[in-house]
This record gives C-alpha cells, structure tokens and sequence, in this order.
C-alpha cells in the first residue's frame, strides 16, 4: 500500500466562485423594492391621472354652467361683447352653449377654429375611456382644440358644450405626474430604506454569516475553531445554522477518523514487510516444534500456530481494509451448504480445543447467487466473533455453540449466523460495522464487520444484528437473487 492511496483529498475552495464579482443582496433588495413601489405607483397612477383630468374638465363646466344659469329662461338674445369676454376668460374656452330641449344657445363665443380634434361626453364616459383620454391628452394634447360636453347638475334635459383649448389640460396633468413621480420616489426611497435595514439585520447578516462559515470551514475542515456556533433564534435561518454547524462537526470527526487510518495504514504499511518475514519464520519454528515428541511441546504447539494465525489474520484484515475498493462480486449459483462445511474446516484449529460446537444448518439443495469467495469472507468474519466471544467466556457450564443456517424466500435467501455466546455490548452496538469502533472484544479492531457489511452491498442485500430473546448474537444476511 503506497503512501499516495492514503493521503486525503483536501477540500479546496470554489477559487473560480471567489473570482466571480458578487452582487451583494442588499443591492439587489433595495433596487426590487424600488421597483416594485414604482409598478405600485403606476398602477394607482393610471386611474388617478384619469379622475384629475375629469376633475379639472368639470371644474370648466361647471364654472361655464354658472354663467349659463344668467341666460337661462330669458328670452333668446345676445350677450353683450363684453360680458361674453368675461365668460370664456372665466372658464378659459372659446365657446360655450347651452342646450335645452333640444334646442341650443350659444351663450358666449370667438372666432371658432377651422377642425376640432375631439369630442368628449363627460356623462358617457366610463373609467377605462377615461384612462385613454387621459393618456392621448398627455402623450398628444397640448396644442389641440376639444369639445367637451355634460350635461348640467342633476338635470338630464340640460346640457352645457365648451369649446376649449387642451393646453392647459395638459399642463395641469403634467404637474400632478410630476408630484406623483416625486412623492413616488419618496416612498420608494423610504419604503426600500426601512426593508434594508430590516431585512439586512433579519436575514441578510445571517445569510452572510453562514457564508462566511462555510468558506473558511472549506479552507481548513480540520480546524474545529471554523465550526460555526448558532445563534440564539426560532427560524428557518437559525435552524440552517444549527444544521451546517452538525454537518461542520460531522464531517470534522470524520476527517479527523481518516486521518488516523490513513496515518495507520501508512504504518501498516511499512511494518507490512518486516511482519510477513517474522511471521514466517515463527511458523516455520512452529511447524518443527510439532513434530517434537514431546507432550508438553504438542499440547502448547497447536496454540502457537494459533496465535500466530490471529496475528496474520489481523494485518490481513488491515491491510485488506485498506485497499481502496474491494472487486466487483461475480455472482454465480453456489450451493450455500458445501460453502458452510468449509467454513466448519476452516474453524476447526480454532474450535477443537475448547469445546466448541460448529452446526451447519444449511439445507443440501439450496442455492444463491453469489461470489463464492466474498460470501465465505463474509460468514466466516462472522463466525471467527463469535468463536473469539465463546472462548472468552470462561463458565464452564455453558454450552458453545455456532450454527449457519439458511432459508429460501420470495427471490432472496437470508442466511443466520448464531451463537451461544454471552451477547453483543451496548457499547459495540451503538458503533456496529464501524471500523476500529464497532469491535465486541477488547483489542479487536472491528474490520471483519465492516469489510462483511460492505461486501453485502456489493451484492445488493442487507446486514443485520437481531435481538434474540435468549442470550448470544445472530446476524442476518439478506442475498436477493438477480432480476
């Protein structure tokens, strides 16, 4: 195992993100705001520009209308010259008439220009015509001649007609828009002021916080000083911080869990080559120390070549967890019963001399699909616990026993593996399957479950730990059959 498979990838900041101007979200809050007041604004302009141009027309009739009453029911005659002056200055038009039972009576008037551009009849008008004479007096009026009509108070037989200029129509309507867009501006101005410092103390210093937190987090995860610390608070933005600053925490450990095996299994490693030479040797030694016709060496020679197996076995397991990922299963039929009675063989030297009992279970005919050599790893893993957990345990009287047993279901086979032993600890099973954390037995390093659970994966299926309702473990393997 080289060096470079077991350094970390550290996480590098998003240097093209850094680079990329940002455009802060008070920015982009308040020129919304103002936005959106000023579409507010409009909206309530349209008809409000509307009602001033009725007003200032029925402001001229009504004026006109009151210098109309001086000749009504008087016999028809001229006004005098001057008088007839004094009306159109009064009311600022060019004509006005008075019509009554359909008959009509001019009460004042000058020199008539030659094309009157439009006629409006105030008391036909509704409010969306209102906000297109509105409109084509602002956009077009200002030098046109116009004629206005409506009829007079409450009296539906009497109506007054003026002939007018639009300039000052228009005038007045473009000084109301204008105090409109000022007053407009005002209240964007204020409204976009208050959000900001509102919403930048509610949400935009949160949201920058947590930014914050994460890019110096990404500089250096290893740093728990970079972890960030919520805030007191009871919303969606409180609840993000408390989630990154798990997340933060979690992937810290986690970091920090990896370090260590990458730096063991550095030492691994080097240590891998010196320790195959020693162990050799030591079986080596072993192995003539059997053939010794001694009664004291053959009863104490088997335990060595055990130990020594157990010492090879552990680096094995290391170093084989250290690998970076284990091959893809070849899954073929198998006959589940004959991989078992292997297992029995390869647990022999273990079992023999302490009153172990091995029970294979198995049915002859069953089937799996499976990779032979990853399925006995894994059930052999798990056989080896339990053996190590049954001779632990120093009662005479209990009886030792592991049985593999196995039934067929609905396109699956689940597999058991149990024992008699004195049970799993809390401590092991609040870490299970976690390397160099969820070992059982003091000095173990918890790699047999781990390297099982992920070759169960592999094969698409589940492992599991079972509450028994008597003493001992029992492990579950679920194996689906391929679609």
């Amino acid at each position: 195992m080289s060096h470079e498979n077991l350094e970390l990838n550290k996480i590098e900041p998003a240097n093209e993100f850094m680079t990329k101007p940002i455009r802060g979200l008070q920015t982009k809050l308040i020129i919304l705001t103002i936005i959106f007041v000023m579409i507010a604004e409009v909206l309530a302009f349209v008809p409000s520009v509307a009602n001033t141009r009725l007003r200032w027309l029925n402001g001229v009739l009504d004026t006109a209308a009151a210098a109309s009453v001086v000749v009504d029911g008087q016999e028809y005659m001229p006004l005098p010259e001057k008088i007839q002056t004094e009306a159109l200055m009064a009311t600022g038009t060019k004509r006005i008439v008075l019509r009554k039972d359909g008959a009509s009576r001019i009460v004042a008037s000058v020199d008539m220009p030659p094309e009157i551009s439009n006629h409006y009849n105030l008391s036909e008008t509704g409010p969306v015509q209102a906000i297109v004479d509105a409109f084509d007096t602002l956009i077009f009026g200002g030098d046109r001649v116009i004629r206005v009509t409506d009829q007079v108070a409450d009296n539906r037989d009497m109506q007054i007609e003026l002939v007018l200029n639009d300039t000052q129509l228009r005038n007045s309507m473009l000084i109301y828009s204008r105090n409109v867009l000022f007053i407009s501006l005002v209240i964007a101005a204020i409204t976009a002021g208050l959000l900001f410092f509102s919403l930048n103390r509610l949400m935009i210093q949160p949201i920058r916080r947590l930014t914050q937190s994460m890019q110096q987090f990404s500089e250096q995860p290893e740093d728990a000083t970079r972890i960030i610390k919520p805030d007191n608070g009871d919303d969606e933005l409180w609840l993000a911080e408390q989630h990154l600053s798990a997340m933060q925490t979690q992937l810290h450990s986690t970091l920090r869990q990896q370090r260590r095996l990458a730096d063991l299994g550095l030492a691994v490693s080097k240590i891998n080559h010196d320790m195959r030479n020693i162990l050799t040797s030591a079986q080596l030694i072993s192995d003539r120390l059997a053939l010794v016709d001694d009664p004291m060496v053959k009863r104490f020679a088997p335990k060595l070549l055990n130990s020594i197996d157990r010492a090879v076995s552990y680096s094995s397991h290391v170093m084989s967890y250290g690998q970076a990922q284990e091959p893809k299963p070849k899954r073929r039929l198998v006959q589940l019963h004959v991989i078992a009675d292997e297992l029995g063989d390869a647990l022999a030297g273990d079992i023999q001399d302490d009153d172990i009992e091995y029970v294979n279970e198995v049915p002859a005919n069953l089937e799996i699909e499976a990779d032979h050599e990853q399925i006995f790893r894994v059930i052999h893993n798990l056989s080896r616990n339990a053996v190590q957990a049954l001779k632990a345990d120093d009662e005479a009287a209990v009886v030792k026993r592991v049985c593999v047993g196995a039934v067929s279901e609905d396109h699956a086979v689940r597999i058991f593996v149990d024992d008699t032993g004195p049970g799993m600890p809390a401590k092991a099973k609040e870490h299970l399957f976690k390397p160099f954390r969820g070992s059982a037995r003091a000095g173990g390093t918890g790699l047999g479950l781990a390297i099982a659970k992920e070759l169960i994966e592999a094969h698409g299926g589940t492992i599991t730990l079972t509450d028994k309702s008597s003493t001992g473990t029992r492990f579950e393997i679920v194996i689906p059959m391929q679609a």
